[in-house]
């Protein structure tokens, strides 16, 4: 009998989205295939393990650079050109990397620039990709598509790895280089397939890229609870990294396994990793994401462990179901809540610092790792990531990871529509101030609530906010803030979620009725002949 709540395979059953999601899978399969290839490569290139973990630093490392830019061009550009553009790259950058492994003339660097380039096609598609295929799902069904965006990576471990590792023992890495490529064709296909729903039209002229970045960074910069879940990934990645870098030594080298054996370990975490989406759903109607964040750190922290000290391949396939289903866990957790977090205008650029974090932690985590394990030896290094990482569900006693109801980030959609000012305030700074009466016997309250708007103001778009009691005037209270046009002010309007408004209304409940609100905008003067711009001009409009 059917209890009414969403499985986790839900969003499965609607065409798009499952166009969209087998097609990554098919990438993803790609992906491991290329990585099993290009980690035996490097092992008989260089035989070094520090040059091995830098295999996942090249593929993760283009996110640093380009992620944000990449976000920024999905929130205010055609998704469907940006995602084609970066797949085409990404098919020559892999088949170059094949056509150079046939001709025998790759080394470690020349191997980790290609890689490097594959990465950047992806750091470009991955912010626009995990924030579109939500939309194709019911919104009750949202948490559900994003926690099988995650899961989908985990489950071509079950399948990817061990047929890359087949295909190299059988072939040659540069085969499963050209099956790689051969997989972003597919999703091109559905890329090209899928109509894109046309946004609705801005009332303002288009945002720049680089205020479209800058409003970004105000954003994820000014929000508390965005923050907290990108110090918990944070954290978890860093140490959790230290598992997939050095796993192919520990295969290589003390359970005596090849490219195949190696394969079918990664695998056992695919398998792990469908165990842990069946759990998912049960586990998210019972319990919080700090505990089921805590419960998949522990989950692969231990199986760490045992990878270090126990070398028998058995124990080694056992111990990694296990940290497939706490790495699913724990990646289904984060990426939903922070996914979670973010209003519909800043969906891709907000997803990318996750993006940064999660890859650059992987990355700078990796190669740590891998420099730390030549002189100290890949056992007692995984030992100690292993202790860390069953730390870090501590830190939910000081960040914890909030949860934020979705219809408090829809636009309030109620600000009214200000008086346009004179021609300056188009391209030049625009201020405005709100000048505020206390209830009699509320000044304080009044106070704390204005104090209390100076996030939202930055995350929407103020540049700068600051709030002033006037002298000699008990209960007189000016908020002012600063925009970089009229243009962006108007955006900001447009940016005010259900949840900033309840803020505003709180202002509101304790400013006096008999002295209502006073809203003034300011564009700057004009610079004298010869001088700087200076000062702040007079109001052409109060409302």
């Amino acid at each position: 009998m059917s209890t009414g709540r969403p499985t986790g395979w839900a969003p499965l059953r609607h065409p798009a989205f499952r166009a969209m999601w087998t097609a990554q899978f098919a990438s993803n399969v790609g992906g491991w295939m290329q990585t099993v290839g290009a980690q035996w490569l490097m092992l008989s290139l260089s035989g070094s393990a520090a040059y091995l973990a830098f295999i996942q630093s090249a593929a993760s490392l283009p996110v640093l650079l380009f992620a944000i830019p990449a976000g920024a061009l999905g929130d205010v550009i055609s998704r469907k050109r940006l995602l084609l553009v970066s797949q085409t790259a990404m098919v020559i950058a892999s088949v170059a990397l094949a056509v150079l492994a046939v001709l025998d003339v790759l080394t470690p660097w020349l191997l980790l620039a290609l890689l490097f380039l594959v990465g950047a096609g992806q750091a470009w598609t991955s912010p626009t990709w995990q924030t579109l295929q939500p939309e194709l799902v019911p919104a009750e069904e949202r948490p559900q598509a994003i926690a099988l965006g995650a899961v989908n990576q985990n489950l071509a471990r079950a399948v990817g790895p061990a047929i890359g590792g087949a295909l190299v023992a059988a072939t040659q890495p540069s085969v499963a280089f050209f099956v790689n490529a051969a997989t972003f064709l597919v999703v091109i296909l559905a890329i090209v397939r899928w109509r894109e729903t046309r946004r609705a039209v801005a009332a303002t002229p288009p945002e720049h890229l680089g205020s479209a970045i800058r409003a970004s960074g105000r954003y994820v910069r000014n929000s508390p609870a965005l923050r907290a879940v990108l110090l918990r990934a944070g954290a978890f990645i860093f140490f959790a990294s230290a598992l997939w870098a050095l796993l192919p030594a520990i295969a290589h080298g003390p359970l005596g396994m090849g490219s195949g054996g190696y394969g079918l370990l990664l695998g056992a975490v695919g398998v792990g990793a469908v165990g842990g989406a069946a759990l998912l759903p049960r586990l998210r109607a019972r319990h919080s994401a700090d505990r089921i964040l805590g419960a998949g750190a522990v989950a692969v922290a231990v199986p760490t462990v045992v990878l270090a000290q126990v070398h028998v391949a058995a124990v080694a396939g056992g111990a990694l179901v296990v940290a497939g289903v706490g790495w699913i866990l724990a990646l289904a957790t984060l990426n939903s809540s922070y996914q979670g977090m973010l209003p519909g205008w800043i969906k891709a650029r907000g997803l990318a610092f996750y993006l940064i974090v999660f890859q650059g932690g992987m990355a700078i985590g990796s190669a740590v790792i891998g420099v730390l394990a030549g002189p100290l030896g890949v056992a007692p290094v995984l030992t100690g990531a292993a202790v860390a990482l069953g730390l870090t569900p501590l830190l939910a006693l000081r960040w914890p990871v909030p949860h934020i109801d979705p219809d408090d980030l829809l636009p309030a959609g109620d600000a009214p529509a200000p008086h346009h000012p004179g021609p300056a305030a188009q391209h030049g700074p625009v201020r405005v101030t709100l000048r505020r009466h206390a209830v009699p016997g509320q000044e304080e309250a009044l106070a704390a609530a204005v104090l209390d708007l100076r996030r939202m103001r930055r995350r929407t778009g103020a540049s700068s906010w600051a709030a002033w009691s006037a002298a000699g005037q008990p209960g007189v209270v000016v908020e002012e803030f600063v925009v970089s046009s009229w243009d962006d002010h108007l955006r900001q309007l447009g940016r005010v979620t259900v949840r900033d408004r309840d803020r505003i209304d709180r202002a509101g409940a304790h400013t006096d009725p008999a002295h209502p609100t006073v809203v003034t905008h300011w564009e700057a003067l004009p610079a004298p002949a010869g001088a700087e711009r200076w000062g702040v001009g007079a109001a052409p409009a109060e409302t």
